[in-house]
């Protein structure tokens, strides 16, 4: 969603499209960056990409807030959109097929399945020794570690929770519809101070900035518990 749309909609209520608003464009433009900046650290939508294995792997061009998980990634193929393609055959899957057919013993099969099993074996002895693909992120030096207990080939995939410098990056409609709420609220509440800097008095007419405020203040602290409680916590607080 783009700033302007967020700019128009803020004031569509605020004004209903009819009244002035003392706010201008820029304005509503930084509440609204305010807002982003408030509800970054609630965003747990995660993106997945897929790199060239290393011990230490530079995350920085992917502007990580934090890392949630690392998969192994076996793949034959790869080509310059990180798309995978790859067979396998799974020996138990195998197994079944030969019991329950007329096949007889396959060609070198029991070979296979004795290769497989010591295989895996060995990586559950690896893995006791060693926790495979037990991470570390640094957020300070953008730096991911990664501790294999087994040979992990030539890829790695990586899930982690990207870090938003711009409204227009969200996709989630859920967190549109939070920040453009929590952007309403913070625009209430700095136009009822606006409205309500001076006290008329014996005037026919009054301005609704303490109104404003109230409903602003309520909306931002309902809005503030929310994404307390429905916090998924997916990465340590600082």
């Amino acid at each position: 969603m783009k700033m302007s749309a967020y700019v128009d909609e803020i004031k569509l209520a605020l004004t209903g499209g009819v009244l002035d608003l003392e706010l201008d464009d820029t304005q509503l433009q930084k509440i609204v960056n305010s807002a982003l900046r408030e509800i970054q650290r609630y965003i747990c939508s995660t993106q997945i990409v897929t790199l060239p294995y290393k011990r230490c792997i530079d995350m920085t061009p992917y502007k990580p807030n934090a890392v949630v998980r690392v998969y192994r990634a076996r793949a034959d193929s790869t080509n310059g959109n990180n798309d995978i393609n790859y067979e396998s055959t799974d020996p138990i899957q195998v197994g079944l097929w030969q019991l329950t057919s007329n096949t007889g013993n396959m060609y070198n099969f029991n070979d296979y399945v004795y290769r497989f099993a010591s295989w895996s074996t060995m990586q559950q002895i690896g893995n006791t020794l060693s926790t495979d693909l037990i991470f570390y992120y640094q957020d300070s030096e953008k730096k991911l570690y990664i501790n294999t207990s087994l040979d992990i080939g030539s890829m790695v995939t990586i899930e982690y929770v990207p870090r938003y410098d711009s409204v227009e990056e969200v996709k989630s409609d859920y967190w549109i519809d939070i920040i453009m709420r929590m952007s309403k609220a913070i625009a209430k509440i700095t136009l009822g101070r606006i409205r309500s800097k001076y006290t008329q008095n014996n005037a026919l007419w009054s301005l609704d900035g303490e109104t404003l405020l109230n409903e602003g203040n309520t909306e931002l602290t309902e809005l503030r518990t929310q994404l307390k409680h429905d916090t998924m916590l997916l990465f340590p607080l600082d």
